[in-house]
């Protein structure tokens, strides 16, 4: 197992697309077992087994996890659907999935889609197979029995290129790391001789210092932002009841599946509770994405691909898309406005970018996080949602991500943190509500506010916690 670690930016997925075929060195060589290989497309790299799991999911929505994951390798001219789903179900029980063959892909969850891009990859005759950022969506027991799974491939002869922002993940599962930085290698070492701070200082060219950055205590009479009562959705949440204050950070935890994002997203408007009401500085919210914007509410969303930015449009258009009425003139939109408040937001955020003209696809993954944040600062909102902010970022993204909430939270912004990453939510939150089959069961402060504590209470039982608490050590 070779990790591949680096910021955002530094060229550890573009490599990895050369290694499958889906991009074309412009010098070097690509040696396979000793002779130089050139890949025309990912097609050609799959015959001799080598195989790439994208950070970005390329999954057919209308079509069964089957159908995804035998899509590609089917023995024409027929198509053995009973023989497809008994081999797909055999893939899911070996690797400890839980899945129905069957489903519809776009019903499925964003972390139970990355699996299904996992099973893609593993249903085929691997030689060599690049997982990219593959536990970014998944909770951290989904995480550990991903790990497992890797260190089989590997140990059963498959060569495995593993890309990773959790420094923690590649020094627990890799043999050698290769540390890249502005397109460049740094220095290839065993994992056994690197530590966190080694990597982060490789990686940024800088020493590293604290990850979270100090919190503001919010005001002991800081009113309420959001006040949600009794609210429920069937088959997603219950009887929510949650208070953000003004200046306080609020973590959401829980495990994939335990509700947060659809509670986020009927908090925002998004979607409709079936009962309970949502207050927004003592004034009800109407329910709408409309109203959500109108009340100053932001939200940085699960999946900043499907439901955040417009990947084809510009990073201005992005910025500015929910508040247009803005820079409306009698003429149409003011782009030369919306181009000088998008740079001064993008700024703000810290995002790097040639203009503010360039499509927003082409920026790295961070900075593609960071304009949404971009856009939540232009909106000066009085409550923030993020959910999962730093899901497939680097370090030195993420700590610019912190400093934002932080800063924003210091200025008087309630904010709501949903995070899978317990270190995370500990490491911002000045309180913690912990959720569990669409319930808050549990609420944590000061020095209750441990790992051990947010796993007992994930989890349905304190075995469960123990155990996971085990194998991540």
């Amino acid at each position: 197992m070779h990790a591949l670690v680096g910021e955002n930016g530094a060229g550890k997925s573009t490599l990895g697309k050369v290694l499958v075929g889906v991009h074309s060195a412009d010098e070097g060589a690509l040696l396979v077992d000793g002779v130089e290989t050139t890949f025309a497309n990912p097609a050609a790299a799959a015959k001799v087994g080598f195989v790439g799991v994208a950070q970005e999911l390329s999954l057919i929505p209308a079509r069964s996890v089957t159908d995804n994951v035998v899509l590609g390798s089917e023995r024409w001219p027929f198509v053995d659907d009973r023989g497809a789903r008994r081999r797909v179900q055999q893939l899911i029980d070996e690797h400890g999935f839980d899945l129905d063959p069957s489903a519809r892909v776009r019903e499925l969850s964003v972390a139970d889609q990355q699996k299904v891009e996992i099973l893609r990859a593993l249903a085929r005759d691997l030689r060599l197979v690049v997982f990219d950022e593959p536990t970014a969506r998944l909770a951290s027991h989904e995480a550990m029995e991903l790990r497992r799974t890797v260190r089989a491939l590997a140990e059963s002869g498959v060569a495995v290129v593993f890309v990773s922002h959790f420094l923690d993940e590649v020094l627990a599962v890799a043999d050698r790391v290769t540390i890249m930085r502005d397109g460049q290698v740094v220095r290839t070492s065993a994992a056994s001789d690197e530590t966190h701070t080694s990597l982060v200082e490789a990686m940024t060219g800088r020493r590293s210092g604290q990850l979270f950055p100090d919190r503001v205590p919010a005001p002991d009479d800081a009113p309420a932002v959001l006040t949600v009562e009794g609210l429920t959705r069937e088959g997603q949440f219950s009887d929510i009841d949650l208070q953000v204050r003004a200046g306080e950070i609020v973590g959401l935890a829980g495990l994939v599946g335990a509700g947060r994002s659809e509670l986020a997203h009927a908090i925002y408007g998004a979607t409709r509770p079936d009962s309970g009401r949502v207050t927004i500085d003592g004034e009800p919210h109407r329910g709408t994405v409309a109203d959500g914007i109108r009340r100053r509410i932001a939200l940085i969303p699960e999946s900043r691909r499907h439901q955040g930015l417009v990947m084809r449009r510009s990073v201005a258009d992005n910025v500015t898309l929910p508040l247009l009425d803005r820079f409306r003139t009698m003429f149409g939109l003011s782009s030369r406005q919306i181009s000088t408040v998008a740079s001064d937001a993008c700024r703000r955020a810290g995002v790097k970018a040639e203009s503010m003209a360039i499509a927003v696809d082409s920026l790295s993954g961070g900075n593609q996080q960071k304009v949404l944040f971009g856009r939540s600062l232009l909106a000066a909102p009085k409550l923030l949602i993020a959910d999962e902010p730093t899901r497939g970022v680097d370090v030195g993204a993420k700590q610019s991500i912190y400093e934002l909430v932080v800063e924003m939270a210091a200025n008087g912004c309630g904010v709501l943190l949903i995070s899978s990453e317990i270190e995370e939510v500990i490491g911002l939150s000045h309180r913690i509500a912990v959720m569990r089959g669409g319930r808050i069961v549990a609420e944590l402060t000061g020095a209750e506010m441990t790992e051990d504590n947010v796993l007992t209470a994930a989890f349905a039982d304190v075995g469960d916690a123990a155990s996971t608490r085990s194998e991540h050590a």
